[in-house]
C-alpha cells in the first residue's frame, strides 16, 4: 500500500500531535496511564479549560505563549482540575455529554474539594459496593479482605474482624516503635488534636498533612468510578468513611515513613504535602487504587487489573465490627490495650 503524502493538513496534524504529546509529558499536564475498564486519568494544573468549535480544549500559559492542548473528551473517564485552572459552562456540558467526571483537586491531584461526575457513569461499582455494605456477611468479607491486605498471607485465615483489628494495633506499634528508634527519636505516640495543633510533635503534625493528601487522592478515584466515599467497611460514621477504609491501606507505605523522616522539619505539614505530592509520580497511586477498588467488589479480575496499576504504577471516626457495631476510632485494639 502507497504512503498517503505529507501534505499541510497532515503536517499540521502530526505537528499538534507531537505538541500534545510533550505538553503531556510536563508535570503540569500528565495523563496518566489507561487500566481496568479504559478508566484513564488527566490531570491539569495553571490551564483554563474552554470550549471551541472542534471540541474542548486546555489553554496552558508558558513563557513563550500560550499552548493548546486538545482534550480526548471521548476516551476521558476522568479530568482532575488542579490549582491554577478555570473551566467555562460549555466545557463541562460536554465533558458531562461524554460521561467525563470532572474532579476539582489540590496540586498533583492531592486533596479533593469537589467534582461532578455525568449522568452516563456506570452505576456498577456504586451497585457492588452499596449491595456488599447492606449484607452483614458480605460487608465482614470485605472488612476482613481489607485487613489482609495490609498483612499479606501472614494473617491467620480464620481470624475474625476483632481478631485483625487487634493485629493492625500490633503492627502499627511496632512500626511506630521501628522508625523512631531508627531516626534516634523518644517512643512515638499518635495524636490527632486540632484544638492543641501547636503542640503537636513535628511527627504528627507531618502524619496528618500527608494523610490528608491521601484522603484527596483517594477521594478524587472514588468519585471516578462512581462509589460513595461514605459507604465504609472499617470505619463508619461519616461521609468519607469508605475513604479512611482505603486510605489505610497506603498509610505504612507511604505516609507514616514520610511523617518520620521530617522529625526535625521546621515546616512538617508543609515538607509533608510537598514530599507527597512529588511521591506520587513515583508510585503511581491513583491508578493502583482503582484497581485495588474494582479487586475489593469483583476479585476474580483483581489480578489483571492490579498487573494494569503496577504498569502504570486522621480523621477520628467510627470503626464497623459485625459483631458489636460501631467502636470508638481513634483507638488501638492491639491485645495490651494501649493507645
Amino acid at each position: 500500500m502507497t504512503p498517503r503524502p505529507a501534505g499541510p493538513a497532515n503536517r499540521r496534524a502530526a505537528l499538534a500531535s507531537g505538541t500534545a504529546r510533550k505538553r503531556i509529558g510536563k508535570p503540569n499536564a500528565a495523563m496518566l496511564p489507561r487500566i481496568g475498564d479504559s478508566l484513564s486519568f488527566l490531570f491539569l494544573d495553571q490551564a483554563r479549560v474552554e470550549q471551541d468549535a472542534t471540541g474542548v480544549k486546555a489553554v496552558l500559559a508558558g513563557d513563550d505563549g500560550p499552548t493548546v492542548l486538545a482534550v480526548p473528551t471521548a476516551a476521558l473517564s476522568c479530568l482532575l482540575l488542579g490549582p491554577g485552572t478555570s473551566i467555562t459552562a460549555p466545557a463541562l456540558r460536554t465533558l458531562a455529554r461524554h460521561g467525563t467526571s470532572v474532579v476539582i483537586t489540590g496540586s498533583a491531584g492531592v486533596r479533593c474539594y469537589a467534582g461532578l461526575v455525568p449522568e452516563g457513569v456506570t452505576s456498577k461499582w456504586l451497585q457492588a459496593q452499596a449491595t456488599a455494605w447492606a449484607d452483614p456477611t458480605a460487608r465482614t468479607a470485605i472488612a476482613e479482605r481489607m485487613y489482609r491486605m495490609r498483612f499479606g498471607p501472614t494473617a491467620p485465615q480464620d481470624a475474625t474482624i476483632a481478631t485483625l483489628r487487634g493485629l493492625e494495633g500490633s503492627r502499627m506499634k511496632a512500626m511506630y516503635k521501628a522508625l523512631a528508634q531508627q531516626h534516634h527519636l523518644p517512643p512515638f505516640r499518635r495524636s490527632y488534636d486540632p484544638e492543641d495543633w501547636d503542640d503537636q510533635t513535628s511527627v504528627n503534625k507531618a502524619l496528618s498533612a500527608a494523610n490528608s493528601c491521601l484522603y484527596g487522592i483517594v477521594h478524587a478515584a472514588m468519585m471516578a468510578l462512581g462509589i460513595s466515599p461514605g459507604l465504609g467497611f472499617v470505619h463508619t460514621g461519616t461521609t468519607l468513611s469508605f475513604v479512611y477504609d482505603i486510605a489505610d491501606l497506603y498509610k505504612s507505605e507511604l505516609a507514616i515513613p514520610l511523617a518520620f523522616s521530617l522529625h526535625d522539619s521546621t515546616d512538617p505539614e508543609g515538607e509533608a504535602r510537598r514530599s507527597f505530592r512529588e511521591g506520587l509520580r513515583l508510585f503511581k497511586l491513583l491508578p493502583r487504587i482503582v484497581a485495588d477498588l474494582q479487586d475489593l467488589f469483583d476479585p476474580q479480575n483483581g489480578h489483571s487489573r492490579r498487573d494494569d496499576a503496577e504498569e502504570a504504577l486522621e480523621e477520628i471516626t467510627d470503626l464497623w465490627d459485625p459483631e458489636l457495631g460501631a467502636l470508638p476510632g481513634g483507638r488501638n485494639y492491639s491485645s495490651s490495650g494501649e493507645n
